[in-house]
């Protein structure tokens, strides 16, 4: 391997490295954060006047299973942080071309926003049964949420043209060379 090829690789590699990095801090602070609101921003913003432990000890008297709701949240939660990992060890171990990672860390963003969408419905339907309030967002922090998700697949469709091209670009030579 000449030493320009050497350090190429060495600069995709470390270039992975940094996507596989920030895809899963991405991810999991976009899971953190989903995990917040549904169990604590939106049922304080949706019954306000009354502490967390107030709002949890109404609807524990009202039969709500708490204990299955936060289970479901954080299973709902978890999911896209575990895809995370599993693109970044994929991604590394095959060593797909950069923005091959980073579109899947992009549509990993972009699928949140479903998982927000389904995360609502554990406590929110309980909070909203017990006070008698709608069942949508209160908080707000939902539309963070979605925000983030949209803005990962409209940023998606770029990288796709553009995987496409050098796709594109690399058979073209490929079949020049033949």
């Amino acid at each position: 391997m000449t030493d320009q090829a050497n350090l190429n690789y060495r600069r995709r590699m470390n270039m992975r490295r940094v996507i596989a990095a920030t895809g899963i801090i991405a991810v999991a602070m976009y899971s953190a954060l989903l995990g917040v609101q549904a169990l604590v921003l939106n049922p304080l913003a949706a019954v306000p006047g009354l502490s967390l432990d107030e709002i949890y000890a109404d609807l524990r008297a009202a039969g709500a299973n708490l204990t299955l709701d936060t289970v479901l949240v954080t299973i709902i939660a978890a999911i896209g942080p575990l895809l995370a990992i599993v693109a970044a060890v994929i991604g590394l171990g095959k060593r797909l071309p950069p923005l091959t990672m980073l579109a899947l860390f992009l549509v990993i963003l972009a699928l949140g926003g479903v998982a927000t969408f389904y995360s609502g419905f554990a406590v929110g339907m309980d909070v909203a049964d017990t006070y008698m309030t709608t069942g949508g967002d209160h908080s707000g922090w939902d539309r963070v949420l979605y925000v983030t998700s949209l803005a990962a697949l409209v940023a998606l469709i770029p990288v796709l043209i553009i995987i496409r091209l050098h796709s594109r670009s690399a058979r073209s030579v490929a079949a020049a060379g033949d």
